[in-house]
């Protein structure tokens, strides 16, 4: 729901859209220079701010094809307090190179994690090592010509007007969707009516002639800290939810259906947990009558907390991933082998 002061905003976002507009423009004429590779590259991105899943896509391609090829993945690493380009480790601190790099690097320990606020940058020193590279988050990164593109939208964002920052929440014009080479429908309902699928198709159909393909959430099993399965199941819990992403109302929902009752401390997404946060989560934790209850935060949450931090509260972290709504997950996967095998030589 947009707030008055949001509207009252409304000429910043015809002046910002229309600064967009001109800035694709001039880069589509070729007027503003792109760098293509010869290597393949792999962008997943979205045209609103906050979260549609782009890293349980990324992770899904990862676990696509580490088996086979040599892949790197390289994000901005927002959030991070560093500059430059940065390999990433398991060692490395969310403050270093940003949570999302952190967590595909702890998930994937054999895959090459890197950061670089200059994707061009990155790319080059990355090349000569690997097959491809997946970049996330970069559909706006404009100075890179991706050799495919993957585009996401939050199913919901579909269905309200599309409308630029500050008043709405797109970062890019609805137009820009002509770029995608695949587009995915993100927190899609299991049950998705045709009439809804109408919708989105002829809204997209204006710009872009992409594959549409519709996922949803799957929520894994809650782990600790080492990674080891919460043993029971979460209905008999009180759950003190704590997160700092972007939407953390499908995670609500889901946790509302399953648990006995939710507790929620929000945070900005994004947020670099402190001392003071901690100790307003364990206050809140204490001072709840419950004697069965649990600290429940995401993934990307996690990757911000410290070992040292809560280590004597049941502290646990909910993964998800992407499930196919449509059925159509075989031939995702065929477009991205396809562009694949096309690029590489000797392929």
């Amino acid at each position: 729901m947009i707030t008055l002061i949001r509207w009252i905003l409304m000429p910043v976002s015809v002046i910002y859209g229309i600064v967009v507009w001109i800035r694709n423009i001039l880069y589509d004429k070729g007027i503003l220079k792109s760098t293509k590779f010869t290597i393949p590259t792999i962008v997943v991105g979205n045209l609103a701010i906050g979260g549609t899943g782009k890293s349980p896509m990324t992770e899904y391609i990862i676990r696509l094809l580490k088996e086979n090829y040599t892949i790197a993945t390289l994000s901005r690493g927002y959030g991070r307090k560093t500059k430059g380009y940065k390999i990433v480790t398991t060692a490395s601190s969310a403050l270093e190179v940003g949570d999302e790099p952190l967590q595909f690097k702890n998930k994937f320990p054999d895959v090459t994690v890197a950061v670089s606020e200059d994707r061009c940058f990155g790319i080059r020193q990355l090349k000569d090592n690997h097959d491809l590279i997946l970049l996330d988050d970069a559909y706006q990164h404009r100075k890179l010509t991706p050799g495919f593109s993957i585009l996401l939208f939050d199913f919901n964002s579909l269905f309200s007007p599309i409308i630029p920052l500050p008043t709405g929440d797109f970062r890019d014009n609805i137009s820009a969707t002509k770029r995608a080479d695949l587009i995915l429908v993100t927190k899609s309902p299991d049950n998705i009516l045709e009439d809804q699928k109408k919708h989105i198709e002829h809204l997209i159909r204006k710009h872009s002639p992409a594959p549409i393909f519709y996922t949803g959430i799957k929520y894994e099993q809650p782990k600790n800290r080492n990674g080891e399965n919460l043993t029971v199941e979460l209905k008999g819990f009180d759950i003190i939810l704590f997160c700092g992403i972007a939407n953390p109302l499908p995670l609500k929902t889901h946790l509302s259906a399953i648990g006995n009752t939710i507790y929620t401390l929000e945070f900005q997404d994004h947020h670099n947990y402190i001392d003071k946060d901690f100790k307003k989560i364990e206050e809140y934790y204490y001072s709840l009558p419950s004697t069965n209850k649990i600290l429940l935060t995401t993934e990307k949450d996690i990757q911000r907390i410290p070992n040292s931090a809560l280590s004597n509260l049941p502290l646990y972290y909910i993964p998800i991933s992407l499930k196919s709504i449509d059925q159509q997950q075989n031939t995702f996967d065929q477009f991205i082998f396809n562009y694949i095998h096309s690029s590489l030589p000797n392929s």
